[in-house]
């Protein structure tokens, strides 16, 4: 599989999928992947990718490739 995915009509890779969610730049990024769950606002897919904001913290973030909606597991 791709490591780049399609989101919103933009291919994005690892990295910038994690900058999209995170809303800044990260220090790294793993494999995006499919996500168990649709969209709670659209009903579409959800990939999630696994990245590190800091060298502390470990982060997955979640994203709708067709709209706006993001979340991570953060607390």
């Amino acid at each position: 599989m791709s490591d780049n995915r399609v989101v919103q009509g933009r291919m994005q890779t690892p990295e910038s999928l994690a900058e999209l969610i995170e809303g800044e730049d990260v220090m790294d990024a793993e494999p995006i992947e499919d996500a168990a769950d649709d969209c709670p606002e659209c009903g579409e897919n959800v990939i999630s990718v696994g990245y590190m904001p800091s060298a502390l913290e470990f982060v997955t973030g979640y994203k709708c490739q067709e709209c706006d909606w993001s979340d991570t597991d953060r607390d």
